[in-house]
């Protein structure tokens, strides 16, 4: 366990191998991947290949985060990309059992996630893209402690529609 939030229910956990059935079930849902900007379908073989690459190189750090009464995995919370020149990263989450969304969950695992980051990783600045349009996640992230830094008109294209991006960071305030 890496860190837990008594309150919401839950900890973060660093993610394994063994995640790998749950975090392809998960990003593939429709649920999970609308809010996406890289929609294509994970399989196990890619999400292996993200470990490995991405994960084991030290270029990622995943987590899973877990209910505190049953242990079971109700999503995943990361940072991409870490640049220690700069010390910042990507941020990125999903709430992969329907019954976690809505009650906080990703809240508390983003407020975790930054302490994680600041404390542990000690980066400066987190950085996150949000589609625009997808305002509980937006909510979220704000709650968390992000804030609103630019909108990218026409940033991404999904299918045939380029669509808005939202641009939030938080920065490391004990440094």
């Amino acid at each position: 366990m890496i860190d837990k939030d008594e309150q919401a229910g839950i900890y973060l956990r660093l993610m394994t191998y063994d995640d790998t059935d749950n975090i392809v079930k998960w990003r593939n849902s429709d649920a999970v991947r609308k809010n996406f900007i890289y929609q294509e379908l994970f399989t196990k073989e890619s999400h292996e290949n993200w470990i490995r690459t991405k994960v084991e190189t030290g270029q990622v750090v995943q987590m899973v985060i877990c209910d505190l009464d049953t242990d079971m995995p109700l999503g995943s919370v990361y940072i991409r990309d870490i640049d220690r020149h700069h010390n910042k990263a990507e941020y990125g989450i999903f709430i992969g059992e329907a019954s976690a969304r809505g009650r906080g969950v990703g809240t508390a695992a983003a407020k975790l996630m930054l302490r994680y980051c600041f404390e542990t990783e000690k980066l400066h600045r987190i950085y996150l893209r949000a589609l625009a349009g997808n305002e509980q996640a937006i909510r979220s992230y704000e709650k968390a402690g992000f804030q609103r830094e630019g909108y990218l008109k026409e940033d991404v294209r999904i299918g045939e529609a380029y669509r808005d991006v939202v641009w939030m960071a938080a920065v490391n305030p004990s440094l």
